[in-house]
């Protein structure tokens, strides 16, 4: 924070100092048009930039102070701008950092995130997915989609009235695949030739043990469902990998999927729970997806190249030896053994 804040109140509910509240008459005196706006229950309106957003607090800088309050006082959030607005970005790459997020609860950050989030379809099973432009370019497992070429998608579209439009979308290119870190990229084609909302990828290795993180995802082929929990660990050795071990309920379907931190930034994709374990959930840390990105042509899919995403598995075991009955129709001398 940039100023610090006390814990003393004065007249009105919340309001975090004696100067803080002086600044707080000024602010309901003569409120700024392009400012955030808190309401509380009291009646009091303040104006003023929204810090950071919490399900127990909101910090909101007036000018010449920080305001927090409890929110169980406040009523209502007014942001000028929608948390996931992306005002300032940077593509690297296909994929995108931002700057300045605003910190919010994960409830309120899966309506703003959520629509980049999708289902990866095939005629072996289902996925999730998460766009990381607004061009249909996507990330999910390479196990999602190994072996695979009918792929399909589903999109949920944001309407006017707040509602989502599902629309399942069949014109989708395999871009890259790398079973080494399981992952894919996937280029999904707009309908109506527009841009897709998309997440941004944490743009610095900050996520900590104990950080609340939250999943949106297709657990069973139950469409956008949200599970949250925290970090339990940041660098957690699978098979010689690295990943974000995490409580956040992680099921088959999840695949694929983002993990949010709560500024609305891809923190990993999740791919693996542990069967008959509780809480063991993990995630793809995002600097090994940046790195897959920016390196996708050493990972290109190639459908006549059996090592670029083809699965070919291991043939039945014989359960019978000897000649196989339609074989055995006197058709060669003295017939043969199997082998």
């Amino acid at each position: 924070m940039p100023r610090s804040t006390s814990s003393f109140a004065l007249s009105v509910p919340g309001v975090a100092s004696l100067s803080a509240a002086f600044a707080l008459a000024a602010v309901l005196v003569a409120p700024t048009a392009s400012a955030d706006t808190v309401i509380l229950k009291s009646g009091a309106t303040v104006s003023g930039n929204v810090l950071k957003r919490t399900d127990r607090r909101v910090w909101i800088d007036v000018g010449v102070d920080v305001l927090s309050f409890s929110m169980d006082d406040v009523d209502k959030v007014d942001a000028t701008e929608n948390a996931n607005a992306l005002s300032t970005v940077k593509q690297d790459s296909l994929f995108v950092v931002a700057e300045g997020l605003s910190e919010l609860p994960p409830k309120e950050q899966a309506k703003a995130i959520g629509p980049a989030v999708i289902k990866v379809s095939t005629p072996a099973g289902l996925g999730s997915g998460v766009f990381i432009n607004g061009e249909g370019y996507a990330i999910t497992n390479a196990h999602v989609v190994q072996g695979e070429t009918a792929l399909r998608v589903t999109v949920w579209f944001p309407q006017a009235d707040g509602s989502l439009k599902r629309t399942e979308i069949s014109d989708v290119e395999l871009i890259a695949v790398n079973n080494h870190v399981d992952l894919a990229l996937i280029k999904v084609k707009h309908p109506d030739g527009k841009e897709f909302q998309f997440a941004p990828l944490a743009k610095a290795e900050a996520v900590g043990v104990g950080e609340t993180v939250f999943a949106i995802g297709n657990p069973l082929g139950l469409e956008r469902t949200m599970t949250q929990g925290v970090v339990s660990t940041v660098s957690r050795n699978v098979e010689g990998q690295t990943y974000i071990q995490t409580d956040t309920p992680i099921n088959p379907g999840n695949s694929g999927g983002p993990l949010f931190n709560t500024h609305g930034e891809v923190v990993g994709i999740t791919n693996m729970g542990i069967l008959g374990g509780e809480a063991l959930g993990f995630a793809i840390p995002a600097r090994y997806v940046k790195d897959f990105v920016r390196n996708r042509e050493a990972f290109a899919y190639d459908k006549n190249n059996p090592n670029s995403g083809h699965n070919y598995q291991d043939p039945p075991a014989r359960r019978a030896f000897g000649v196989a009955p339609e074989l055995n129709d006197g058709s060669s001398a003295g017939g043969s053994t199997s082998r």
